[in-house]
């Protein structure tokens, strides 16, 4: 199955063309929505989960027109929004078991089968009878994906899902996420390089609602291979060097900024070859250098 967006367009009554000419191919396995804050990756994916309508353009799921007929892309839909609501005093198990009779679950002893090996799924069998709003950060993102399963959807979508993750709530989320990629469509939308590049094949960068890049995530660092080269400078020096070079991006190294440039050839200058990386790809989009 695939989900092929052609000419996707959308702007709010406030002026903002959230989406400009978007066309994406996406297959089975794991897609990665990558782009800063505004992007247009929301507008897109509330597009996707027909919580929008769009201006112009097309959306097919396999045979489903996705603009078209909502009610059918809902039932091979999981979607886990950016901020989901939960009920306060509501357990676990109870409100999956509400989300699963309002999908048309109707048989209890179904119901109940599907949500226990849900919760084993996201290791939260233990905690089924606490109420989800008690749930630290990494557990409720783990509901999300429990409820995004319920009816083995083929389309999921995650909205910046490790956002305020810890470092082990964050890999527990992306072994859950490489588990179900493997049969059907998962994508993730994320501002977070490490993210797309540990869980994705597939990727696109989004900016200002355009789409610069859609392609395998091998083939976006063939685009900086052997053009990026580092140096580290002092804070004094960083203005200039901004001016002189194509800098992809600075960050501190102890203490001490490390700039990336782009170049061609050898810049010379003390600069050294850097192994490229995707986010080296990313921030080169961003600032049209490739």
């Amino acid at each position: 199955m695939e989900l092929i967006i052609k000419n996707l367009d959308k702007q709010y009554g406030n002026g903002v063309h959230a989406l400009h000419d978007v066309s994406l191919t996406i297959n089975k396995g794991m897609f990665g929505l990558l782009g800063p804050n505004g992007a247009g990756k929301s507008s897109l994916m509330r597009t996707l989960a027909t919580l929008q309508d769009a201006d112009t353009g097309s959306v097919t799921l396999g045979d489903i027109d996705v603009l078209a007929d909502k009610a059918s892309v809902r039932k091979v839909l999981g979607y886990l929004p950016q901020e989901f609501g939960v009920y306060p005093r509501t357990s676990a198990v109870d409100l999956l078991d509400h989300l699963a009779l309002l999908k048309g679950f109707e048989s209890g002893a179904d119901r109940k089968q599907m949500i226990e090996q849900l919760l084993v799924k996201v290791n939260l069998w233990e905690h089924r009878k606490k109420a989800v709003a008690s749930y630290s950060g990494g557990m409720r993102q783990r509901f999300g994906i429990a409820q995004c399963l319920i009816g083995d959807p083929k389309l999921v979508i995650v909205d910046e899902p490790t956002a305020g993750l810890d470092p082990g709530e964050r890999n527990r989320f992306y072994n859950i996420l490489s588990e179900i990629g493997e049969n059907i469509i998962v994508i993730l939308s994320t501002h977070i390089v490490q993210d797309v590049r540990e869980l994705c094949t597939q990727m696109a960068i989004m900016n200002h609602g355009r789409v610069l890049f859609s392609g395998k995530t091998d083939d976006a660092l063939l685009e900086v291979r052997d053009k990026v080269w580092e140096k580290k400078v002092g804070k004094a020096e960083l203005a200039d060097y901004q001016q002189q070079y194509k800098v992809i991006s600075n960050k501190l190294v102890g203490g001490q900024p490390l700039i990336h440039v782009f170049s061609e050839a050898a810049p010379g200058n003390g600069f050294d070859r850097a192994e490229e990386n995707l986010e080296d790809v990313f921030f080169a989009k961003l600032n049209q250098l490739v």
